[in-house]
């Protein structure tokens, strides 16, 4: 296990403590992911900096949602997963969209969000060098090469935050509790 200091507002870093005061501010708290990543200025500055843009994308906040839970979910991040999980029922995204991310399933009471699971899942296990059959039935859905774009960046944010958490095991906020995950184990034929 690698130890990390789960900064706050008070003890962080110099540079850090502007950035936390303001997470402090929109969220209520510091989740701890934050305070882990304040030991780098340079690392919490690029995660939130990187949030708010992709919040800025085109695609819809429900959307956003399923690209970095579904991203969290192939780079197995617990604490990411809890934390997207919460989230995205505040966005409104439904519940049984959500626990078919969660148990890395199709979803099927929607066929572009599935879309967009689907291109994401091929972003992050191909590492980018995705198929012209991966990308028709993303456009195919309706989204754009503006949007594929956005995945990117979605997909981007999502690994620097998953790998974060298991380099250094990060401890699930109590804000994410009733949202806590494990990756399914998948059964599979001989």
């Amino acid at each position: 296990m690698t130890k990390f200091t789960i900064f706050d507002d008070t003890n962080a870093p110099a540079e850090a403590k502007a950035t936390l005061r303001s997470v402090k501010s929109k969220y209520g708290f510091i989740p701890n992911l934050m305070g882990e990543l304040a030991a780098s200025p340079s690392a919490l500055e690029a995660y939130t900096t990187l949030s708010a843009v992709y919040g800025q994308t085109s695609l819809t906040p429900i959307e956003q949602q399923v690209v970095l839970l579904t991203t969290s979910y192939e780079n197995n991040c617990d604490y990411c997963m809890a934390a997207h999980s919460t989230v995205s029922l505040s966005v409104g995204l439904d519940r049984e969209i959500l626990l078919a991310i969660r148990e890395g399933r199709e979803i099927e009471e929607d066929m572009r969000l599935e879309a967009l699971r689907r291109f994401t899942i091929a972003v992050v296990r191909q590492r980018g060098l995705v198929e012209n059959s991966d990308v028709e039935p993303f456009m195919e859905a309706g989204f754009t090469k503006a949007n594929i774009l956005d995945v990117v960046t979605g997909v981007t944010l999502k690994t620097l935050s998953n790998y974060t958490n298991h380099i250094a095991e990060t401890k699930l906020d109590d804000a994410f509790e009733a949202m806590k995950w494990s990756k399914p184990i998948l059964q599979h034929a001989d």
